[in-house]
């Protein structure tokens, strides 16, 4: 069996690190502050940011970094034909209400496609990395673990079948188009879920479909539309085109996608 790539475990290693300040956090009484674009965030946030900037500015000096916290602070380098695009917190609503679908996430993406993915749920202890062309594995890790300790196996997209589908869709973002396409698809079952868990429930065969027609920001997919590409899914656009990265003329938010097997 394949194992991930130097690479991979490299960006595994600066999520774990994230981790452990996300869940010191989770762990407290924290505070919460609404932003100007009236999202929250807490220090969970912030924190797990300077600690995946700090390391990728060791790791890899010369990439720029797109990063959630930073582009509301007014700092938005200009997106090269290879940038990471960072969520230090993907799901704060998740972690505001302690139901541990909250992840973090770190994306490659070269030319506009995210060649390298890994997103870590550090409440429920499952960590998923994935790179094109090379393949995606999970494996169970929690904060108080070396990455040396991580058992990995390999995940793979599943097409869905005639009948039975399994859908996952937002648990904070769920409207009636959502609900209209999966009916339309012949889901009959939907799993709710928080953050790029989503994209990783497709990416390990436990659900099908995965359609999104509310406004999300690259460095909400990147990572997870990763791996859906190493367990050989695919996520596409209303016109049946790529998922791309890099849209400044759009202030890198994206339009409605669906994520699958190829």
């Amino acid at each position: 069996m394949q194992n991930p790539t130097k690479q991979m475990l490299e960006l595994a290693q600066i999520v774990l690190e994230a981790g452990v300040v996300i869940m010191d956090v989770y762990n407290s009484d924290f505070d919460t502050i609404i932003k100007n674009d009236e999202t929250p965030v807490t220090k969970a946030d912030t924190e797990a940011e300077k600690v995946i900037l700090a390391q990728l500015a060791q790791f890899d000096p010369d990439t720029p970094v797109i990063a959630e916290e930073a582009v509301a602070g007014g700092k938005v380098p200009e997106a090269a034909p290879r940038f990471y695009l960072v969520d230090p917190v993907d799901g704060t609503k998740e972690f505001i209400n302690r139901n541990g679908e909250f992840t973090v996430n770190i994306g490659l993406i070269e030319n506009g496609v995210p060649v390298c993915g890994v997103v870590f749920a550090p409440a429920i202890e499952r960590i998923f990395v994935g790179a094109k062309g090379v393949g995606a594995f999970e494996a169970k890790l929690n904060v108080e673990q070396n990455l040396d300790e991580a058992r990995w196996h390999e995940i793979k997209a599943i097409n869905a079948p005639s009948t039975g589908a399994k859908g996952v869709a937002s648990r904070s973002h769920r409207d009636e188009k959502t609900e209209n396409w999966l009916a339309e698809h012949g889901v009959e079952d939907v799993v709710s879920a928080g953050s790029s868990l989503k994209f990783c429930l497709i990416a390990a065969g436990e659900a099908h479909l995965y359609p999104r027609f509310g406004r999300t920001m690259e460095w909400d997919t990147a990572a997870g539309h990763g791996v859906v590409l190493g367990a050989g899914g695919q996520v596409v656009t209303e016109d049946g085109g790529p998922l791309l990265y890099g849209k400044e003329d759009r202030g890198f938010d994206n339009p409605a996608f669906f994520a699958s097997a190829l």
